[in-house]
């Protein structure tokens, strides 16, 4: 079939005409059986975990389909069902495109109105691995303690009617104890988020709210649920306009599934399992018994380098993550944070050089193709900012190290967040839980940078309280913010590639 054929919708029927360089499932779908259940059927789960899963298949056909579902927007049942779970997946590297079709995925579950759903699948016989990608506040957790939030508002609600939740932490509870009251088959819960040690965090927030449901739930879980830890590693903008017009014009037919990616692909997995487990390390996953080394890897270098660059980006007028390492006072500032201070906090990780993974992560940073948006990658920083920054931070403080330069993207989150408030005249909009909170202190307190940085940092569900104490991390935070909400943001950020911002704490602070 040629771009200037007719354009069909992508379905089964399609398949054996699309166009040869377009690889395609080489397994019977019509035979493919759920074994896997995926929370979160967004745009990374579909380029990323989907199609480690189709790979899987195509080698080693097993009862590993895969049925997602999404418990917050969007809505992809009727996308993806009238597709019968079929969609491309594009790689893009620059000017060049790789296109295929990925069919490891059998049904999609929209659970948004109602659990049940969602619970129905999950509880089960059939479904013997779970895998999420709900995003860092998916959890209901308190990033400074990873303890599960019981204050937060679904969980409140959860725990109050434990037979309908709402949330991810609730929803899995229910439904582990309809598999205890019904067959009892073991399953896996496998986390997909960048979270560190996002295995024992799903663990804390499940137990959690076992342990006040009784009943014994909280002991069948000890022996027959596992919470494996995992890296993955993609990066996976949102699909625009463009992407759709590409597939249409250049293979010939419609999708309006399609999901993007760069080349680069990794996922680590803790060797942590109950009962059956896909054998995703046959088709390039790697199964170990610590993922800690490679998620401090990857989280405090390429997502650390994507949260500075994001917020240094839009304060300094850059949409997309590419065109703000192509300028080259930020390409210098990300290359020397995560050169001089990053890698010292890193531990060894077996076959990879620390100083070789900045420079291929800040390759991939490059690619002009991948317009990842600094808007969107700045959604939910307070979620992130603890582990690609504070941690490391913390280790930095600890051993007497620098902070200087670190200290600059945590600034750059809280003057994010304070220029979007009505105060600073609403800049942008912005997506973070704490958004309200850091939008009232802005309003309570004015320009004045001291006292802005210091109610932020009072913030204990972000900042655990001996780190704000820090009368070092809090002089080169202040000083940071100071500089960023001033009128020309990069003149600071160019005063701090030149000297230590040592010497800046020094001066007087910028008048409100």
């Amino acid at each position: 079939m040629s771009a200037a054929g007719s354009r069909e919708n992508l379905g089964p029927a399609l398949l054996d005409r699309l166009p040869a360089e377009l690889r395609k499932p080489t397994y019977d779908r019509a035979a493919l059986q759920p074994g896997i259940a995926h929370i979160g059927v967004g745009a990374f789960h579909r380029c990323h975990q989907a199609e480690y899963t189709d790979d899987l298949l195509a080698k080693n056909f097993d009862r590993w389909g895969v049925v997602g579902i999404n418990i917050r927007p969007p809505r992809l049942t009727e996308t993806l069902d009238s597709q019968r779970c079929l969609y491309t997946r594009l790689i893009r590297q620059n000017d060049e495109v790789e296109a295929r079709i990925i069919g490891s995925i059998v049904r999609v579950v929209d659970s948004q109105d109602s659990a049940e759903p969602a619970l129905d699948v999950l509880a089960s016989p059939e479904i013997e691995m779970v895998t999420l990608t709900v995003t860092e506040k998916g959890y209901c957790h308190i990033p400074a303690s990873g303890a599960l939030d019981l204050d937060h508002s679904d969980i409140v609600h959860d725990l109050a009617n434990p037979e309908a939740p709402r949330s991810v932490p609730g929803i899995l509870a229910r439904a582990l104890e309809l598999r205890m009251a019904s067959h009892g088959r073991p399953m896996t819960l496998l986390s997909c988020d960048n979270i560190p040690a996002n295995g024992v965090i799903l663990a804390n927030v499940v137990r959690a709210i076992a342990e006040r449901r009784g009943s014994g739930l909280a002991d069948w879980i000890a022996a027959n649920v596992a919470f494996p830890s995992g890296m993955v590693d993609r990066i996976a903008p949102a699909t625009t306009a463009a992407d759709l017009e590409t597939v249409e014009k250049r293979f010939g037919y419609r999708d309006s599934a399609v999901v993007v990616g760069e080349q680069f692909r990794q996922w680590v997995i803790e060797k942590k399992f109950a009962g059956r487990v896909p054998r995703w390390d046959l088709v390039g996953a790697s199964f170990v018994e610590d993922v800690t080394p490679f998620e401090h890897l990857k989280m405090r270098v390429l997502n650390a380098a994507q949260t500075t660059l994001c917020y240094l980006g839009v304060l300094g007028g850059f949409e997309h993550t590419f065109e703000a390492i192509a300028d080259p006072l930020l390409a210098t500032f990300v290359r020397r944070m995560l050169m001089e201070e990053t890698l010292p906090t890193l531990m060894p990780v077996p076959g990879i050089s620390p100083s070789a993974y900045v420079e291929q992560s800040l390759a991939r940073l490059t690619n002009t193709a991948i317009h990842h948006r600094n808007h969107q990658i700045a959604t939910d920083g307070s979620q992130k900012i603890v582990q690609r920054l504070l941690n490391p931070i913390r280790d930095r403080l600890a051993k007497g190290g620098s902070i200087a330069l670190l200290s600059v993207p945590v600034a750059g989150w809280m003057a994010y967040l304070v220029k979007a408030s009505s105060r600073f005249g609403n800049c942008w909009q912005v997506s973070d839980p704490f958004a309200a909170r850091i939008a009232a202190i802005a309003d309570a307190t004015g320009a004045d940078s001291k006292a802005l940085a210091e109610a932020i940092l009072a913030t204990e569900a972000i900042f655990d309280p001996e780190l704000a104490a820090n009368a070092m991390f809090r002089a080169h935070v202040i000083a940071a913010l100071d500089g960023l909400l001033s009128r020309d943001p990069m003149a600071f950020v160019r005063h701090v590639c030149a000297e230590p911002i040592d010497a800046r704490l020094k001066q007087p602070a910028r008048s409100a």
